[in-house]
């Protein structure tokens, strides 16, 4: 583990010119259905509409000019692939998407329209899928999550949410590979060791609950959740150790309350984000998480890839 603090002040200055400084937003009109004063990072104004515009910014800035010129290459669920297309756009790089089968097609045609080549594969192999063409084009790799550049971009957001708020009790995270739990929780630990940090997942692909269960990573099998972008199987390597030590907790989330709280989140909180960043209310929203009246909770809402026909989902949902 090497990431530090200095990496992610390092990462925001490097960043700044190209990434949104995001608000934190005060939502007192949630206090009462979550139980605390609540706060939103809405990481769905981010640089195409999701926070791993910093991560993925960040680890090509930090490319040589002879990798730029190959070109980059990742897998991803959509949000990173949004982002690491855009990003490669502004820098004059080549890039090369794999997608799994499953993504959303608001996700598919931004990355299209960003100027990126996608290649589609299944859940279960995309990474895989994402090896082989790298070999054989001979691109450089740039991981959703796993990689200690991408960590300390998404890290960034961290520091944001500290210098806006500094009596934060605590940040209530979207989890998926890992890279932004860990690169966050190491910045929030950094600077106020007090604040805790929990992770909320799909109870349907429970990785990181069964995996610091077990002491060790597990892989878990693959399940479609409301919350599309948090479908990682397994955490990734570079990440289990950070989120391992920083981390004060984790819920494994029901579908049914994933919904919920996405439907509060743009019903109530007036905030168009996707499920995967609502699912941080869901926790909350279902108890698994020990948070009182009286603290201050921030949710961060990941991203807001979402279209008019996925909203049609909450019509049925209760709050």
């Amino acid at each position: 583990m090497s990431l530090t603090l200095s990496d992610i002040r390092q990462a925001a200055e490097r960043i700044a010119p190209y990434a949104v400084k995001t608000p934190l937003l005060r939502l007192k009109n949630l206090d009462k259905a979550l139980g605390c004063e609540v706060y939103v990072k809405p990481e769905c104004l981010q640089v195409t509409g999701a926070f791993k515009f910093r991560g993925a910014m960040n680890k090509l800035l930090t490319l040589s000019e002879e990798e730029r010129a190959r070109g980059v290459i990742a897998a991803s669920s959509g949000n990173h692939g949004k982002a690491l297309a855009y990003a490669a756009g502004m820098l004059g790089v080549k890039a090369v998407i794999v997608l799994p089968d499953t993504a959303t097609k608001i996700k598919v045609d931004t990355i299209r329209h960003y100027g990126a080549e996608i290649v589609f594969s299944t859940i279960e192999e995309r990474f895989e899928t994402a090896e082989r063409v790298c070999r054989e084009r001979g691109l450089v790799m740039v991981p959703p999550f796993n990689d200690e550049q991408i960590m300390a971009g998404q890290g960034t957001a961290g520091l944001e949410i500290l210098e806006q708020c500094p009596e934060t009790d605590a940040v209530v995270v979207p989890v998926s590979g890992g890279g932004l739990i860990g690169g966050l929780s190491a910045a929030v630990k950094a600077v106020s060791p007090r604040t805790k940090v929990f992770g909320a997942e799909p109870a349907v692909v429970p990785r990181y609950s069964e995996s610091l269960k077990a002491g060790k990573r597990v892989k878990v099998q693959a399940h479609r959740s409301v919350a599309d972008g948090l479908i990682s199987l397994i955490p990734g390597d570079v990440c289990f150790p950070y989120v391992a030590a920083g981390t004060d907790g984790f819920a494994a989330v029901e579908e049914e309350f994933i919904l919920k709280g996405w439907k509060l989140l743009v019903t109530e909180g007036k905030i168009l984000g996707e499920p995967s960043g609502a699912i941080t209310m869901g926790a909350v929203l279902q108890g698994l998480l020990p948070v009182k009246k009286t603290d201050k909770v921030c949710f961060f809402i990941s991203g807001g890839s979402v279209s008019l026909e996925q909203l049609h989902a909450l019509e049925g949902v209760e709050l």
